[in-house]
């Protein structure tokens, strides 16, 4: 008996008040007091980290003392050996033998002597270690079927947040690109921008409401779950008395626990814009203003030829063609008959396989006998096609233009009052560019810049 107050009182003075576990690497420090390394040094380093300060206080008396201070207590950690040598030997307090029986009648650790006293005569004994792993094991799968279930839920609660960050994410994701694609299809497209935006919005709040009340069940669920564990450990760590009190119904409620998952909810995204389908609904609404552009053979250039109905034109060797200020003589280009002043205008140009080419408007009065940039600085609003089958928008530095498809047919938009030139694909229904908003001071032409193997087309509109 004396054997074990004392082991107790040695454990006592070498419990580090800090983590209330038997010390690791004991440090002293000026006062005398001793700590664990790592919980000493965690202190210093945190307060190092906040403050900057260099003075610190014992946790236990207060006095002061500097992190130089710190230095190992050799004579502790000697103590702390022998008390583990001596704690793996538990000693019967009234006969101070080993315990090494148990009594199943009454559920406690007993000694040889003990097991031959009258008091436990005819009880069922067994070895501790025999017995102790059996019951070890069912305390232990029932807590690890509630911490499993804890767990679970614990996961799906991640998973959840998860959907939640996830959902947000994607919704501002797919709004972004709605509101990219929608910038480009101007104002006659404004209401149905709007209308997909509020549609989105709508589809975000309903599943987001459902993902935040699965989020509040899973929390109740876990905290059912703690509360449960909580009760079984407590009546692990109590008396036997306090242990077997309604054990069998508290084993059969903790057991009859059964992880119950929320219904899964749709992240599925409902609300997509699909901006090509809208392209080609557009092109349709383009074609109520489509006009009949045909070429204007004064303005061609010697080495274009044109059909007989002004809607082809190939590049091939020079002719002879009268020299006037209307026609180009440097770049081989050549213009269409109309030119509008004001309104709304749309018309396509069939580009075909063609190698190199330059297809848009020009404003009436631009420089045809010079070696000209074109840019809406110079009077021209076009895209081209170089001789590296990249496509660029002729603006002040050009602007590439990053094509998923191949241009076989375009369509070009002008709005002469608002300042607008747009190009699409026909074939597609995308939009290609939108020039920045221009004041225009001249009537506009339809502008054709056409090379060797470049034939281009213009599809009468009834095409």
């Amino acid at each position: 008996m004396a054997s074990s107050t004392a082991t107790k009182k040695m454990k006592e003075e070498v419990t580090c008040c800090i983590c209330l576990e038997m010390m690791i690497e004991p440090m002293s420090i000026d006062c005398g007091h001793s700590y664990c390394h790592l919980c000493i040094v965690g202190i210093v380093e945190n307060q190092c980290y906040r403050t900057m300060q260099r003075v610190f206080h014992c946790p236990q008396c207060r006095a002061p003392f500097k992190k130089e201070s710190l230095r190992p207590n050799k004579q502790l950690q000697n103590l702390i050996e022998t008390i583990k040598e001596v704690g793996h030997e538990q000693l019967c307090e009234k006969h101070g033998e080993q315990l090494h029986l148990f009594c199943e009648d009454d559920d406690q650790l007993i000694c040889w002597r003990c097991e031959r006293s009258p008091q436990h005569k005819g009880h069922v004994t067994a070895l501790v270690e025999d017995v102790s792993q059996s019951f070890k094991e069912k305390l232990q799968d029932a807590v690890t079927i509630l911490k499993d279930t804890k767990d679970q839920y614990n996961n799906l609660k991640w998973f959840t947040r998860k959907q939640i960050s996830d959902w947000e994410e994607k919704i501002e994701h797919q709004k972004q690109k709605i509101h990219a694609d929608f910038k480009n299809l101007h104002m006659f497209l404004y209401e149905e921008e709007k209308s997909y935006i509020w549609k989105l919005e709508k589809v975000k709040d309903q599943t987001l409401n459902s993902l935040l009340d699965r989020e509040a069940t899973l929390k109740m669920q876990i905290q059912e779950v703690k509360n449960h564990i909580l009760e079984l450990e407590k009546k692990c760590q109590g008396s036997a008395q306090n242990l077997l009190q309604n054990v069998k119904d508290t084993l059969n409620k903790s057991l009859a626990i059964k992880m119950v998952k929320p219904k899964d909810i749709s992240l599925d995204l409902d609300t997509v814009c699909n901006v090509s389908e809208l392209y080609f609904d557009v092109t349709k609404m383009l074609r109520r203003y489509q006009v009949s552009v045909i070429l204007d053979p004064d303005t061609a250039h010697s080495e274009l030829i044109l059909s007989k109905d002004q809607r082809q034109v190939t590049h091939g060797s020079t002719q002879k063609k009268e020299i006037t200020p209307q026609r180009f003589s440097i770049l081989p280009c050549v213009l269409g008959c109309e030119g509008f002043t004001s309104g709304r205008h749309y018309f396509e140009v069939d580009v075909g396989e063609g190698t190199q080419w330059d297809f848009g408007v020009c404003l009436e009065n631009v420089e045809r006998n010079v070696d000209t940039i074109q840019g809406p600085q110079s009077g021209f609003w076009a895209i081209r096609l170089c001789k590296d089958k990249s496509y660029v928008a002729l603006t002040s530095f050009l602007t590439p233009l990053r094509l998923k498809e191949y241009l076989e047919v375009i369509g070009l938009f002008l709005d002469y009052d608002a300042g607008f030139v747009s190009f699409y694909n026909v074939n597609t229904g995308s939009h290609i560019y939108t020039f920045p908003k221009a004041c225009f001071s001249h009537a506009l032409r339809p502008y054709f810049q056409v090379y060797h193997y470049s034939p281009l087309f213009l599809p009468p509109p009834d095409e």
